[in-house]
Formats: structure tokens, sequence, C-alpha cells
């Protein structure tokens, strides 16, 4: 798989640490939602450094959009979320995965459940459902730490409708403005805003490790079959 030049086209801060680039891609073949990429930079020494990222945007959109959260010990993601500006260029490869990816001729129900930046791919997938105004129904249960932490936050109020449905948690209780509801996602939150395990609906779980096998785990000991349930882990320096 080569190497495709990207150029940025915008970028879009989506909290204090994390930053959603827009980029124009020399001949990119397209992707399938929940596929990521991989980014290269090149120093002028010659030194390079590569990192994955999840695809956000869905296919067929008119730019390639990654979201990325800062490291500060990180060694690409500093500067991608800080000093990367419009009209940089930078390298990528893909779309990479085959596994972890919604099709939209499949009309089951869908549950998506992401913790922190795994509810990047996700959104790839909510972003094709209401592009294709699908006949099947999403439901999307997204864990952050806090409020200033959640992602496409606007875009939630939009998606939102009678076929899709987002539902947010917060593990942090710090915000008194806060209405929405606390606590880690575990099995009364999926009864209540996910699917019953009776209409064997797809689950994609995309998360840190331990947040994703919790999650796992309780879907099935809610009666979900596991050949139903994908997972997507990332370790604590994924994404830099």
């Amino acid at each position: 798989m080569r190497w495709s030049v990207a150029t940025v086209a915008e970028t879009v801060p989506q909290s204090a640490e994390v930053v959603s680039l827009y980029l124009d891609v020399v001949d990119w073949p397209g992707h399938l939602a929940g596929q990521h990429v991989d980014v290269r930079l090149t120093a002028q020494d010659g030194y390079s450094a590569q990192r994955s990222y999840s695809i956000a945007s869905p296919p067929g959109a008119e730019r390639l959009e990654l979201t990325v959260a800062r490291l500060d010990d990180g060694e690409v993601s500093p500067y991608l979320t800080t000093d990367l500006d419009v009209g940089d260029q930078l390298e990528v490869r893909g779309p990479i995965g085959g596994y972890f990816v919604w099709d939209a001729a499949d009309t089951r129900p869908v549950l998506l459940v992401g913790g922190g930046l795994g509810v990047v791919p996700l959104m790839a997938m909510l972003r094709l459902h209401a592009a294709l105004n699908h006949d099947g129904a999403m439901r999307l249960v997204y864990s952050t730490r806090t409020r200033r932490q959640i992602l496409y936050r606007d875009e939630f109020d939009r998606l939102d409708s009678e076929r899709r449905a987002v539902t947010v948690t917060l593990t942090r209780d710090d915000d008194p403005d806060w209405s929405g509801r606390l606590g880690r996602v575990n099995r009364q939150l999926l009864c209540e805003a996910g699917w019953s395990p009776d209409v064997e609906p797809r689950c994609f779980v995309c998360g840190p490790t331990p947040f994703v096998e919790a999650v796992a785990n309780a879907l099935v000991a809610l009666g979900h079959k596991p050949d139903n349930i994908k997972a997507e882990r990332f370790g604590p320096t994924a994404g830099d």
C-alpha cells in the first residue's frame, strides 16, 4: 500500500486537547466507515515517525477528516494539533482495516459504544447513516470524562433523530450545569440506551482497552451474541 500526499485544508478544535484535521488527499481511493489511516511525518534530516488514526469522515465525503488528541510527551500529536497549518502537507497511507466496519447494506439495528477518542470511527458510521437516511436504526452511547471533553457536541444535536439516538455520559461529576447522564457505561445504561439482545443488533465498541473489555463483557452478560460484537481497542499511547 503506497503513501499519498495530503494537504491540510482546515483545522477545527474539538476541545482543548483535540483537533479535527480536514485533508485533501491526492488520489484517495475511498474508505469504509470504521477504517483508519497511517500518517507519516518526515523531518528535514530524514527522520520519520508514523501513527495510526481513525477516519471520522463518512465514505464519500469531500475531504478526509482525522481527529487527533494531543499528548504533551508525544512525538507526533503535538505537531498535528498545535503546529500544523492550512496548506501544510503530510503523508497518509490507507484506508486500512476491514473488520471494524459498518456495512450500510445491513439493515439490522446498530449499537455504537465509544469511550473518549474511541468515538471517532463511530462518527463515520453515524454520519454515513444520516447521509443515507438509512432505514435501520442506530444508537450511540458515548462516554467521556468531563463536559469540556465531549467531541462533536453540536453535531450530536443535529444527528439525534427518530432513527439515530445519541446518549452521552460523563464519568466525572465536576460540572454543576450538566443535566445529562453521569457514570460509566454499565449494564443498566446499555439496557436503557441500547438495544435488547432479542433484536440481535450489530454492536461496535471502541476505546481504551479496559473500557472495551468492560463493555464487551457487559453486552455478553446481557445476552448479546459475541459474534454480533466487534471491538477496536487502543492503548494509552494510541493517537500520539
